[in-house]
């Protein structure tokens, strides 16, 4: 009698298993060309990074040194998104970031989202719609500067492009236009795939 409950109990929980699907097969492959796109990303780099704001200037930018930028999809998310981690040393002290890359298909956009250590806020950005299929990411937004532009309290236009060069180098750039100025790059980083 308990051989054949054991038994019983063996092909239901073996029917369950077949009926659920595992949460790795669940997780879709990308259903975007877009998203596709993002898998050169994908991985440990090495980041040269230049600031020409908050402490560095264009003619003396702060350079930032034993940087890695480590990115990896969120699986969680059916892998719609990519999470980004920089760590590092900025001047004299600790550099960290944390940014989140997605694809809209509905816009045919990209979307981009990083909070760090320097500024109080997160930076939004999102491409123009149908740009997803332009060469370069390039994204836009605007944030409030808490003074890191010159301007404190003023809204501050910013866009970021991404060039995916090759498998094994990639380059970010931050540009500002503040009021009554032209736009100026104020950040760039040439990241180059590690081992």
């Amino acid at each position: 009698m308990l051989v054949a409950v054991a038994l019983l109990g063996i092909a239901c929980n073996q029917t369950d298993s077949a009926a659920m699907p595992s949460t790795a097969a669940a997780a879709p492959a990308h259903q975007f060309p877009g998203h596709t796109r993002l898998d050169q990303l994908v991985g440990e780099w090495t980041a040269e990074k230049q600031t020409f704001v908050a402490g560095g200037t264009p003619e003396n930018p702060l350079v930032a040194r034993d940087v890695v930028s480590r990115w990896r999809w969120i699986t969680k998310t059916g892998n719609n998104f990519l999470q980004e981690e920089v760590e590092g040393v900025q001047g004299d002290r600790p550099y960290y970031r944390l940014g989140m890359l997605g694809y809209s298909p509905t816009d045919d956009r990209y979307e981009w989202t990083t909070v760090d250590n320097v500024t109080p806020m997160m930076m939004i950005y999102r491409g123009a719609k149908a740009s997803g299929s332009a060469g370069e990411i390039t994204m836009t937004g605007n944030f409030t500067d808490p003074g890191i532009a010159g301007h404190p309290g003023a809204t501050i236009p910013m866009r970021t492009v991404i060039k995916l060069e090759s498998d094994d180098r990639t380059v970010m750039e931050i540009s500002f236009t503040p009021p009554g100025e032209p736009e100026r790059l104020i950040d760039r980083v040439v990241l180059t795939r590690r081992g």
